[in-house]
C-alpha cells in the first residue's frame, strides 16, 4: 500500500522523503500517517526494484538531500498495484483509499469495477452487521456501536453508488457522436446537486 502511495506521488513530481511524508499526510485526507521509519525503507526497496532512482536537486544549498523520482519500472509497477485485483477484506479499508487517491490513471471502465467490487464488499459488510443487530441484545455502548457501523456503511454505500452513476454517465456516448463528458464536470454536477 505504500509502495503504492509513494509512486503515486512521484508520478506528478520527484520529491525528498520530507516531501513525500507531507504529501502523503495531505493528500490521503489525514486518515493515514506515514512514519519515516517505514518510508525510506519503502523507498529504498523500490529504490532496489528499479521502480525509482535519486537524482541531485540542483536547487538545494548545504547539505543534499536525497530527491527521488519514478522510473519507467516504477510506473509499471504502480499501474500494476493500482489495478491489482483482490479481494476486499476489513483490513482493505485503507487500501482502497489510497488507490481512489489514484483513480485518475485509471481508465474508467477500470473504475467502475473498482468501485463496484467495492460497494459489494461494502453491502456483504452491511448484511453481516444487520443480522447482528437483530440477534445481539448488547448494552447501550454495544449497540450504539454497531448502529454507527450500520450507519456509517450506508452511507459508504450511497457515496459508491452515486460515483459509480457519475462514471456511468461520463462514458456514455452522446446520440450521434462518440463524446466523452469529462468525469470531473459529472461528479461536481453531483456536488452541487446535493
Amino acid at each position: 500500500m505504500l509502495e503504492l502511495a509513494i509512486l503515486g506521488l512521484l508520478k506528478e513530481r520527484s520529491m525528498h522523503g520530507y516531501q513525500l511524508s507531507k504529501r502523503l499526510t495531505d493528500s490521503l485526507g489525514g486518515f493515514w500517517r506515514v512514519s519515516y521509519g517505514s518510508l525510506y525503507p519503502s523507498l529504498k526497496r523500490l529504490e532496489r526494484q528499479g521502480a525509482v532512482e535519486q537524482i541531485f536537486d540542483k536547487q538545494e544549498v548545504g547539505r543534499r538531500k536525497n530527491v527521488y523520482r519514478i522510473t519507467e519500472t516504477g510506473e509499471a509497477l504502480f499501474r500494476e498495484l493500482l489495478e491489482e485485483s483482490g479481494p476486499e477484506s476489513s483490513g482493505e479499508d485503507n487500501r482502497f483509499r489510497v488507490r481512489m487517491a489514484f483513480f485518475k490513471y485509471l481508465s474508467p471502465e477500470t473504475r467502475i469495477r473498482l468501485l463496484e467490487r467495492r460497494r459489494a464488499f461494502l453491502e456483504e459488510r452491511l448484511s453481516t452487521i444487520l443480522a447482528s443487530l437483530a440477534t445481539t441484545a448488547g448494552d447501550t455502548y454495544t449497540m450504539s456501536l454497531m448502529q454507527h457501523g450500520r450507519e456509517s456503511t450506508e452511507q459508504d454505500i450511497a457515496w459508491l453508488t452515486g460515483l459509480i452513476a457519475a462514471e456511468r454517465r461520463a462514458v456514455e456516448t452522446t446520440p450521434g457522436g462518440s463524446k466523452r463528458r469529462s468525469t470531473g464536470r459529472a461528479l461536481r454536477r453531483k456536488e452541487r446537486a446535493t
